[in-house]
């Protein structure tokens, strides 16, 4: 009985699934065949498609409104499909390849494929974008596809049988790049940009015939000082196709531009601007007319809290530190005396509220010259397309000292009173770490001031590495500062990171982690925020380059920085107050810094690794009442003294110390 229900229910089931499927396919049939006039007729008549306009792209200036990123007037040629006949296209395309040509103007050419000789031949270096071409949504072909089958598919496809191979192949890259950006009636596809004035009336005058040719005035990013901070201000670019992928549901074009790196990238949605519309209507007999506009709104200007001025100082006191290096190695004849020293960075805070009044790299490039320039930039020695000032961690050395005097004190592990024997090596735990000098008994004021190894090694060890770290972070070391665009979190030593590198951590290491060596790397930004914080009685702030957002015009203000508490020291006044005194001796005690006419306080470093030492120093300025903050890096600048120079060149134009003579000597 049981058998013969559940039969009868699996029965009744399939008919009623037949029944269903019947009834849909039925419905299928009617909307796909016999209804198909009626949504075709629909179609036909709907008669209104919109056109995107640019909106123009927020600028970028330095604190004093120096321009950095600007816009100026420049012409892109655009085909508009509501107005350009299909069996035209081609011919408008090759009127276009020839005029554009002429005035020595580029046009897109992404077709993955080249003229070599007489024969088709796929470019080197673009397999994804071949593999895209040969895929089922473009030719559907077999991935073993030649470039002679593909551009037989592409000629038939763009009906493109001409003689003449090369203006073949420019016509069909031309059409292939057109499919690939959407051409549509609610979408022109641009054909060419930047056109200077000239080259917009020649074009001009020589398309009227073809009037799906359009030549649309616009704003063309311009860094016109291009030099002055390449790696905060950034560049824009084409949108890529990961990016349209997650932008599109933005309003992103395939053809859009958007921010690649540093400001241009981070502050995307606040220079983008909102596009605007034109709307056309089209009768049944193909006529178009303009039925509607709405005006695009510019996007917001944003300055930034550095200063032109100091970023160009910055700069050549950088170079002039690695050419100081390679002198020194010259004179001395020794290796690993500076003869390998190619990079260098400086970042200055204003310690008021850790705004970055200067982050300059060397080498550095031209933001004007970056696509030009981009193969031989990533080939150049001392890679200047890299920020050195947020991202080059490298080890501290003895600039490190004074936040571990200023745990020890805080934390009763040494008091101003202790005194520790230097012998010239420290050999607890097995450890042999060497000394510069035989320095006897030291207090800290005097480890600090002569950069004692010995002192500092066991300081570390009677701290221990947990509470070492714990004021490391809170001073902004082995974290990040908070700045707006790309920075390194760096690297402390210590158990955590040696397990996330499958190593073995020995409480002995401590002792070469606080004279900062071991795994610490921290960067330029890093050691700013630290001495910063030192000097701001231990409260560290978060660092920012922004200055404020305005509106295109720059009247009004949507947003304004304001100094913002990150973290604290933990550390007293009192105890800070001693670890600023022993940093005014060091200052007063380097040769470097003989007749300087201004006190600060500050601690050099020569922090050993493969090659040359790295050079390092940092200060803060006046010593009675800190106004900025300086920390230089020179990779294998081998003495720290080159990296001196370079705080006290900064120093010297900040606070106008520049004697008359000097002035008449300029």
């Amino acid at each position: 009985m049981g058998t013969r229900l559940e039969k009868w229910r699996y029965a009744l089931i399939m008919i009623i699934i037949l029944v269903v499927t019947a009834v849909f396919c039925a419905r299928l049939f009617q909307w796909q065949i016999r209804e198909n006039v009626i949504y075709e007729d629909i179609a036909l008549t709907s008669t209104e498609y919109t056109i995107k306009t640019d909106a123009v792209r927020g600028e970028i200036f330095d604190v004093n409104g120096v321009p950095l990123a600007q816009n100026q007037t420049g012409y892109k040629i655009t085909i508009n499909k509501i107005f350009t006949p299909d069996d035209k296209l081609n011919d408008c395309i090759h009127k276009l390849i020839t005029l554009t040509e002429k005035c020595g103007c580029k046009w897109f050419d992404e077709l993955p494929i080249k003229l070599d000789g007489s024969s088709y031949v796929f470019e080197e270096k673009r397999e994804a974008d071949i593999e895209d071409l040969k895929s089922k949504e473009n030719l559907n072909m077999n991935p073993y596809s030649t470039a002679e089958e593909c551009m037989a598919r592409l000629i038939e496809k763009y009906d493109c049988k001409i003689s003449d191979k090369k203006l073949q192949h420019d016509i069909i890259s031309v059409r292939y790049n057109m499919d690939k950006n959407g051409y549509s009636r609610s979408k022109p596809y641009v054909f060419s940009e930047d056109l200077d004035e000239t080259s917009m009336n020649i074009i001009t005058e020589n398309v009227q015939s073809y009037p799906g040719v359009e030549i649309i005035a616009g704003a063309v990013r311009k860094y016109v000082n291009g030099k002055a901070a390449p790696h905060l201000v950034g560049v824009t670019g084409l949108i890529s196709a990961e990016e349209y992928d997650e932008l599109e549901k933005k309003g992103y074009a395939y053809n859009d531009y958007v921010g690649k790196l540093g400001i241009e990238y981070a502050y995307e949605d606040q220079l983008k601007g909102k596009e605007g519309s034109r709307t056309y209507e089209v009768s049944p007999d193909g006529t178009a007319s303009l039925k509607s506009t709405q005006d695009s709104q510019p996007g917001n200007s944003v300055y930034l809290t550095v200063d032109t001025k100091y970023q160009e100082i910055a700069q050549k006191a950088l170079k002039e530190a690695v050419d100081e290096a390679h002198a020194y190695a010259k004179s001395t004849g020794e290796k690993y005396s500076g003869e390998d020293c190619v990079g260098a960075a400086v970042v200055v805070l204003n310690i008021k509220d850790f705004s970055v009044l200067c982050a300059a790299n060397y080498p550095s490039y031209d933001l004007a010259d970056y696509y030009k320039n981009y193969d031989k930039l990533i080939e150049t020695k001392g890679d200047p397309l890299v920020n050195r000032a947020f991202n080059g961690a490298l080890a501290p050395g003895s600039t490190f000292k004074p936040m571990v005097a200023s745990a020890a004190l805080e934390e009763g592990a040494i008091t101003t009173k202790t005194r520790i024997n230097c012998e010239g090596i420290y050999t607890k735990g097995g450890l042999k770490l060497r000394c510069m000098n035989v320095h006897g008994s030291l207090n800290v004021y005097e480890g600090i001031r002569d950069s004692c190894n010995v002192f500092f090694a066991e300081t570390a060890r009677l701290l221990g590495i947990e509470k070492m770290n714990t004021y490391s972070r809170r001073c902004g070391l082995g974290v990040k500062t908070g700045v707006e665009i790309g920075e390194s979190s760096g690297t402390l030593a210590g158990p955590e990171y040696s397990e996330l590198m499958g190593s073995d951590w020995f409480e002995t290491s401590v002792s070469p982690a606080g004279i900062g060596q071991s795994d610490n790397q921290f960067t330029p930004l890093q050691l700013a925020s630290y001495v910063a914080t030192i000097a701001n009685n231990g409260v560290r702030l978060k660092t920012h380059i922004v200055d404020k957002i305005t509106d295109f015009s720059g009247k009004k203000v949507v947003y304004q920085s304001e100094a913002e508490e990150a973290d604290n020291m933990g550390v007293s006044e009192e105890n800070l107050k001693e670890v600023r005194k022993a940093m005014n001796m060091a200052t007063n005690s380097y040769d470097s810094m003989a007749g300087f006419p201004m006190q600060i306080g500050g601690k050099t470093g020569t922090a050993e690794n493969s090659g040359s030492d790295h050079a390092n120093f940092i200060c803060f300025a006046p010593y009675d009442k800190p106004q900025i903050a300086i920390a230089v890096m020179v990779e294998h600048g081998a003495k720290s003294y080159v990296a001196v120079n370079v705080a006290k060149k900064i120093m010297t134009e900040y606070f106008d110390l520049k004697t008359e003579d000097d002035k008449k000597s300029e």
